[in-house]
């Protein structure tokens, strides 16, 4: 008897389905990409509205997922069109000279249950540097009312604008600066099964 339970026990594991890698495509509908700077003492908060992007999510060892995104730098919006059209040029992102900044993941730590640092190389302005998005799981949904499986993740990292040479400023009379170095960036994203 036991042996039959054995071998009955070992062809259900053998014929179970395995969990493997699922790669989900980021919906940009309902998703955001923010950033904000401090401004003189307040601060400019800002989107970028064009992005694509995938998640390789390996829910048995999600150390192995991978994440790549990609801006466009165009895209840039803070709500005022003279602020705009100076942050799109060489004086900030360059647009016509670097159309595109891109994320692509190298490492994936967990931090607990649903916390994790997604560290990847960072292309801005033509110049790469490794960066961490400190990030959190938001859920996952086997099927939508479309009958899409769906993913969500939040992210955050902080990064000093003149590490990707954008250096551009203004000294006040007051001995302080316009624009500060330090530039905040928040992700939301969810992304559906492809």
């Amino acid at each position: 008897m036991r042996s039959a339970r054995a071998v009955l026990i070992t062809l259900l594991l053998i014929a179970a389905p395995r969990v493997h890698a699922e790669t989900y495509q980021l919906d940009p509908v309902h998703s955001h990409i923010s950033f904000k700077i401090q401004h003189l003492v307040g601060w400019v908060v800002g989107d970028f509205t064009k992005y694509e992007g995938t998640i390789k999510l390996d829910e048995n060892q999600p150390e192995k997922s991978k994440v790549e995104v990609t801006i466009q730098t165009d895209s840039l919006d803070t709500r005022n069109d003279m602020r705009d059209k100076h942050l799109k040029s060489p004086d900030f992102f360059d647009v016509a000279k670097y159309p595109n900044m891109t994320f692509k993941s190298t490492a994936v730590t967990l931090k607990g249950k649903k916390r994790f640092y997604a560290q990847g190389d960072f292309t801005l302005h033509g110049i790469t540097k490794s960066v961490i998005l400190k990030s959190l799981f938001n859920g996952k949904l086997d099927k939508d009312p479309w009958g899409n499986r769906r993913t969500a993740f939040s992210a955050t990292t902080t990064l000093n604008r003149k590490d990707f040479g954008i250096t551009w400023n203004k000294q006040l009379d007051t001995g302080g600066w316009m624009v500060g170095d330090k530039v905040y960036i928040t992700i939301d994203v969810e992304a559906a099964a492809q």
